[in-house]
């Protein structure tokens, strides 16, 4: 009788706590979406109050439009035979969901570049929040400006995840240049100090 019981305290035990790992996963599970929620809205408050100048949102659009042009190209270079239903960025990142392949290529492309999910989502909201009022500058231009962008912009965006983010572009921006053109390597070593 009271191994009967014992047994059914085990069964109890066992039952309430495989219920307790279900319930953890479930909490981690939101803690990260909630994570995630509160970057974003850091991300979307700080766009909004950050008070950049206009030359410097214009460098740094200028620098986000070529990242995201390239990341777009390599994408479509990849899926030749899908190109033509990618004819945008956001094509591509409405697409990458329904579509395994897509989203391989697109993670690939993204780990190619050195850069993260995260990097493309911020650097698509500073070109949403500044695209109406920001003027593209090219690259001779830009040198113009400033010799060293990284510096600048870590000590203007005070945003950690736009800083990282506007970081990346600049490298991704700089080396698909360098490896265009072999003298651009001395700016390549300058960014990426």
């Amino acid at each position: 009788r009271v191994e009967n019981r014992l047994q059914t305290v085990e069964t109890q035990f066992e039952e309430l706590n495989s219920a307790m790992e279900k319930l953890t996963q479930k909490l981690q599970f939101q803690n990260k979406i909630l994570e995630k929620q509160v970057d974003e809205d850091e991300m979307w408050i700080s766009l909004l109050e950050d008070r950049f100048t206009s030359v410097e949102i214009n460098l740094f659009y200028s620098y986000v439009s070529e990242m995201l042009c390239c990341l777009h190209s390599h994408v479509r270079v990849k899926l030749p035979d899908l190109a033509g239903g990618l004819p945008t960025l956001a094509s591509v990142m409405r697409c990458k969901g329904k579509n395994q392949r897509i989203r391989l290529v697109w993670e690939a492309v993204l780990k190619m570049l050195g850069l993260q999910e995260g990097n493309v989502l911020a650097l698509c909201t500073f070109f949403i929040i500044h695209c109406s009022e920001a003027q593209y500058y090219p690259a001779n231009q830009r040198q113009k400006y400033t010799s060293d962008i990284s510096t600048m912009i870590t000590k203007v965006v005070k945003n950690q995840i736009l800083r990282e983010s506007l970081l990346c572009a600049v490298q991704v921006v700089e080396n698909g240049r360098a490896q265009r053109d072999p003298n651009q390597k001395k700016i390549v070593t300058l960014v990426q100090k």
